[in-house]
């Protein structure tokens, strides 16, 4: 299955990608599947992405939770949460 993954602020900045296309595993079939997946190529990977991070998650541009289903040709993308004042 192929999808696009888009990765922003502090992430972007610690992977040095903003975006990527790729194909995972017939196995990978959730959001927190894709994020499992992408934490393997270990480095930066599975630190950016590591699961005691907090981070948000999004499915064809719609927040989301691990347990999103994803689909051939959708978008995922990770950023960390967003405060302000």
């Amino acid at each position: 299955m192929n999808i696009q993954l888009r990765f922003f602020a502090s992430v972007r900045e610690a992977l040095g990608v903003s975006q990527e296309s790729v194909t995972v595993p017939a196995d990978v079939t959730t959001v927190g599947g894709v994020r499992a997946f992408l934490q393997q190529r270990g480095g930066v990977w599975a630190e950016a992405l590591a699961d005691k991070r907090s981070l948000r998650m999004a499915y064809d541009q719609e927040m989301t939770d691990a347990a999103a289903t994803i689909k051939d040709g959708g978008e995922v993308a990770f950023f960390p949460p967003v405060t302000g004042g």
